[in-house]
């Protein structure tokens, strides 16, 4: 999946007159949705999506409630305080948030971050106080304090509540059944694109436990730069609640070559994928993700999803017998040997197979054209508004 850079690029200050020239447009862009009534939600969901996202803090306070459809009224209510002894929560929640140190900007003054972790603390509190129904987990503080940074506390709090009850609700029951079920749509999803490594990851046994921390902190956990998180967070508030595993999904994809070079072993597979690179291509990943879900919507995988572990249990056993005598990467490599050779002895079915994936893409892109959207914008705007009618009535996303 990982593609060479041209070679034609334009010199570095080009480069950069350019993306300035692209910012100030975007920043006018913003504006103008913002300035409009009603407020152009569905353009500003484009400006999250596309390159760059929504590029400062200072915007995101502007864009996130609009995104979250969190009625002005309730972004100017003071957070209420909430009574800390006897509460079933606090201390897991005291627990997480002092742990949470390198979720702070580094060299920040220790009164400020202290003063901080408290807030993060209320919020979270005020949250499960108001929402009974809601269920602390480990993760949910890194999703909260990348609002609270953002956005201060009295934001935070309103739109953490909202995303709580809507995008993070199946993170928030009594179990992890319904968490469960969001990373089994991590395996078809790579399948269809990569039917390679998902063999390998299933004869490897390595499931999708990897990808658990990835999905219910929206990666706030496991990347170091705050800007990534921020970038992915733009993305995921203008997008279907699904793209996190979708997401996931990419990033696996993209290490391809680490994966199959990989021992198959179990938790050789599993230390590999639990070890994010910290230099990713975000913007190509996250145009990728919104292109795999406008071929793969999650309607398409959810019977698939379901019975995900029936499938992984037929799987391994087109392995069984050849893995009792000989190692199974070597029978993965044998594996990946014959099917090339098939491949290549099939020409004419691999040329039907084009022809019929080609107009489907050209298709994707006259939609695009048609709704107005540039191509630049990426499968991931067109993904918006394809799917907003489905679940936007559900989360109320739109005024």
């Amino acid at each position: 999946m990982k593609s060479s850079r041209s070679s034609g690029a334009s010199s570095p200050v080009n480069g950069k007159q350019d993306w300035d020239t692209k910012r100030k447009r975007k920043i006018a862009d913003i504006t103008q949705a913002l300035s409009v009534s009603p407020v152009d939600v569905a353009a500003l969901r484009r400006m999250a999506i596309s390159e760059g996202g929504l590029l400062t803090d200072e915007i995101r306070c502007q864009v996130w409630p609009r995104l979250l459809n969190v009625p002005p009224s309730v972004l100017e209510q003071e957070p209420e305080k909430v009574e800390r002894e006897n509460n079933k929560d606090y201390n897991q929640v005291l627990l997480d948030v002092q742990r949470s140190l390198r979720r702070f900007p580094p060299g920040m003054p220790d009164e400020q971050r202290e003063g901080l972790q408290e807030e993060l603390i209320d919020i979270i509190l005020v949250v499960l106080k108001r929402n009974p129904q809601l269920h602390y987990y480990q993760g949910y503080h890194d999703i909260v304090v990348t609002f609270l940074l953002v956005l201060g506390e009295r934001l935070a709090t309103a739109l953490v509540e909202k995303l709580s009850t809507h995008h993070l609700r199946d993170f928030m029951d009594p179990t992890m059944d319904n968490t469960k079920h969001i990373l089994n749509y991590l395996m078809p999803i790579i399948e269809r694109v990569n039917p390679e490594v998902h063999d390998f990851m299933q004869q490897a046994e390595v499931g999708t436990v990897f990808a658990l921390s990835w999905l219910i902190t929206w990666f706030g956990h496991v990347l170091s730069d705050f800007r990534h998180v921020v970038r992915l967070y733009d993305f995921f508030l203008a997008c279907h609640p699904l793209m996190p595993i979708y997401f996931a999904a990419v990033i696996v994809l993209y290490r391809e070559e680490e994966v199959l070079e990989c021992e198959c072993d179990m938790a050789m597979v599993h230390h590999l994928l639990s070890q994010i690179p910290q230099d990713l291509p975000y913007e190509t990943l996250i145009s990728r993700a919104g292109d795999l879900f406008v071929q793969f919507p999650p309607s398409e995988l959810a019977k698939e999803a379901a019975s995900h572990e029936s499938m992984a249990s037929s799987t391994f056993k087109d392995f069984d017998l050849a893995s009792t005598q000989q190692r199974p990467d070597s029978v993965l490599r044998r594996r990946r040997r014959q099917k090339q050779a098939a491949l290549e002895s099939s020409a004419a079915a691999a040329s039907s197979v084009v022809a019929v994936a080609q107009p489907s893409a050209a298709r994707r892109f006259v939609r695009l054209a048609v709704m107005g959207l540039t191509v630049a914008l990426g499968a991931a705007a067109l993904a918006v508004v394809n799917t907003a009618l489905e679940w936007a009535p559900k989360l109320d996303l739109f005024p």
